[in-house]
């Protein structure tokens, strides 16, 4: 695909380019975090979104890579849409949320002159661009980087864990809806996680309930307990559930802080525990 084609930077190469998977541009990445599921429409980006905002008020320094090639969702949710991609001698820089920059991210979705256009690539051709997103993207100094996946267990969750791992990624956070139909899906995503060696640091339940913003009662709207249920049957942490909240919903769709701007909302506890958990865990993980 040409720059005539869509593309606003750089042009992904092709599958027959060798790749030079030095550590250079991942040096300095302290610990990588894979967000997964073997669902679609569970809210992995949302969960990869609300975390790195939790790590960056724990003083982090957090960059998100968007895998998820045919609908990238980061851009959105941080209001970075229509910020471009430059080069620097390393390959290509991030695009940073704040001044500080102590967020900063990297997607597909920066690189299509139209955010409509459609990525319609076979396999060989994606897990080009995952191993280019891998090599080629000048991080910087990160404590943690938050690796959004899309759904399944296919080539391009093959493509990323390969690509990854000289880097040693410290592991999977799998993400969940509460009832069967997801649950099922999300126990062969566990299933993947055994066989490419890859560790799982927990299972999150989102979607658990809906919080009424007027009483702050929950209703059980897709029942309740499967995370849960999971994380006891695979002998994997349980990191807790995430409620539908308006609140998060609304600062997603307009690309706000959350975790800054809704303290009191039923949802920030949860995520801001999860965070935390993964904070307290990592010792663990790393030894």
């Amino acid at each position: 695909m040409t720059s005539s084609e869509g593309w606003r930077c750089a042009q992904p190469r092709t599958s027959q380019t060798r790749f030079s998977l030095e550590p250079r541009n991942l040096a300095s990445v302290q610990h990588i975090i894979l967000v997964l599921s073997g669902k679609g429409g569970v809210g992995k980006s949302t969960i990869s979104t609300e975390l790195a905002l939790a790590l960056r008020h724990e003083g982090k320094k957090v960059g998100i890579l968007d895998v998820d090639l045919c609908g990238p969702s980061i851009p959105r949710m941080f209001r970075a849409q229509g910020k471009a991609v430059h080069q620097c001698d390393r390959g290509w820089v991030p695009v940073f949320v704040d001044q500080e920059q102590s967020i900063s991210l990297m997607s597909v979705g920066f690189l299509l002159e139209k955010p409509d256009e459609a990525v319609v690539w076979r396999g060989p051709k994606k897990n080009a661009l995952i191993k280019q997103f891998v090599s080629d993207v000048a991080w910087g100094e990160l404590d943690f980087l938050v690796v959004d996946t899309p759904p399944g267990t296919s080539d391009e969750h093959m493509a990323i864990v390969e690509a990854l791992r000289p880097y040693r990624p410290l592991g999977a956070l799998v993400v969940t809806t509460p009832q069967a139909v997801s649950v099922g899906d999300v126990r062969r995503e566990l299933t993947f996680c055994r066989k490419t060696g890859l560790q799982v640091m927990g299972v999150v339940e989102n979607m658990s309930g809906f919080a009424c913003p007027h009483c702050a009662e929950c209703t059980n709207v897709f029942s309740t307990g499967g995370g849960e249920e999971l994380a006891q049957l695979a002998g994997v942490p349980f990191l807790g559930s995430v409620p539908l909240d308006p609140d998060l919903t609304r600062s997603l769709e307009e690309g706000r802080d959350f975790i800054q701007e809704f303290p009191k909302s039923p949802a920030f506890p949860a995520l801001t525990s999860i965070a935390q958990k993964v904070l307290q865990g990592m010792p663990a993980l790393l030894s």
